[in-house]
């Protein structure tokens, strides 16, 4: 069985428990949205940022993800404004039914985004 949030109309909750129990990991307000940094940023959440219909949050991703993750399921996921050439990838937080976020999903895929910006002493990469 999956963890789903139990309020996709404020996940912002449950994506700041995740964000905040990877090491080191700070909240700052970064482009008027809440985001989480260890020494550089790697994810900011997105209420309904520049247009887009769903909560969602971006993140720094792995070579190849982004295009992976859209191309698999676009109602999930989308490459965001500004940060997506650099290959980061939009995750939709407020899906229902079968696009309900997923805990363990999410929080894997902040874990990877955090890797991609932490120092190696915290990552032990």
């Amino acid at each position: 069985m999956t963890a789903r949030h139990p309020d996709p109309t404020d996940p912002l909750p449950w994506l700041r428990e995740i964000c905040l129990s990877l090491p080191e990991v700070t909240e700052k307000i970064s482009h008027g949205s809440p985001s989480w940094f260890v020494k550089r940023m790697f994810v900011s959440y997105a209420e309904h940022h520049h247009g887009h219909p769903h909560i969602a949050f971006w993140c720094a991703a792995p070579p190849g993800v982004q295009e992976e993750l859209v191309a698999e399921d676009p109602d999930r996921f989308f490459r965001p404004a500004y940060v997506g050439h650099r290959g980061w990838l939009g995750v939709v937080l407020d899906g229902t039914g079968e696009q309900a976020a997923d805990r363990d999903e999410i929080t894997e895929i902040v874990t990877d985004a955090y890797r991609q910006v932490a120092p190696r002493r915290l990552t032990g990469a």
